[in-house]
């Protein structure tokens, strides 16, 4: 059943959970992260990016109509999440097909034109119905939030917060896009400043490359919305290669894709598991 992406993360939220929001790709991606949702009982957060869009012929339209018709089939809550857009034709396309919420990111900019983009962004994102997250970044650093060493000063995110009118806000502790093995390390104590100075939900990027006991307390510490895609292309293509392996003559895609979305739907249901499991008092 689609959700809007808020109420998601607001019961979230209140439960002392977090939600999983996964990379969509394909369409096989739709169905094996649903899958992984309705086999953990849990709501999850498909999320389209900019550079999935650019994939698909730069058209948006045909991969989101997949993802909401498997969202809208399901069994549990789902929210269609429009991720890491700087276009800003592609944010006015955002709620004519289905999306909920879109992450609208400027923190390569300088601050003030971070901020300055970011509130223009929100203000039409309200105009549309549309829930928002952004990223602050590093301040004068051309790779984001998300260089190596980049961490989320809590007073600056709180008066960026405040400036820009958003909903949610990606944070830097420790985590990285893309990484391959689990081994990030996360600053759990700013969590809990960043959780007590901004008045909105925080959001973890690069979770692919966090352990289990770190994405726990990380979730413990205040984050709410947890979003993860390098750990589904894994198993998916390992899945893919594993078969080939075996089959060299298949010739069949949906007979390698199939094992390839079982894998990574078991996957998904693993991690919404995780991040389902409330703060323990």
């Amino acid at each position: 059943m689609l959700t809007p992406t808020g109420e998601l993360v607001s019961t979230a939220l209140s439960t002392g959970c977090a939600v999983g929001a996964f990379n969509v790709i394909t369409v096989e991606h739709a169905e094996a992260i649903v899958t992984g949702a309705e086999q953990a009982g849990r709501p999850v957060i498909l999320q389209i990016s900019e550079n999935a869009v650019r994939f698909h012929h730069g058209r948006l339209a045909p991969i989101a109509a997949a993802a909401r018709a498997v969202a809208d089939a399901s069994t549990v809550p789902v929210a269609l999440h429009l991720d890491h857009v700087e276009s800003d034709e592609l944010l006015a396309q955002a709620a004519a097909n289905g999306f909920g919420s879109v992450m609208y990111d400027a923190s390569r900019l300088p601050y003030d034109r971070n901020v300055a983009a970011t509130s223009a962004a929100a203000r039409a994102c309200r105009r549309a119905g549309l829930w928002i997250e952004s990223e602050l970044g590093e301040v004068g650093g051309k790779d984001g939030a998300h260089a190596p060493g980049a961490r989320t000063d809590p007073v600056e995110a709180a008066a960026y917060v405040t400036a820009t009118g958003v909903d949610a806000l990606a944070v830097a502790v420790g985590s990285s896009h893309a990484m391959h093995t689990r081994t990030a390390r996360l600053d759990h104590g700013l969590i809990a400043q960043l959780r007590d100075s901004v008045q909105v939900p925080l959001v973890l990027h690069g979770s692919s490359g966090v352990p289990d006991d770190e994405l726990t307390a990380a979730v413990h510490a205040g984050m709410a919305k947890i979003n993860i895609g390098t750990a589904l292309n894994l198993a998916f293509t390992g899945a893919v290669r594993t078969t080939l392996g075996d089959r060299p003559d298949l010739v069949d895609p949906r007979r390698y894709l199939a094992p390839a979305r079982e894998a990574m739907a078991a996957t998904v249901a693993r991690a919404v598991r995780l991040l389902g499991v409330p703060v323990r008092g």
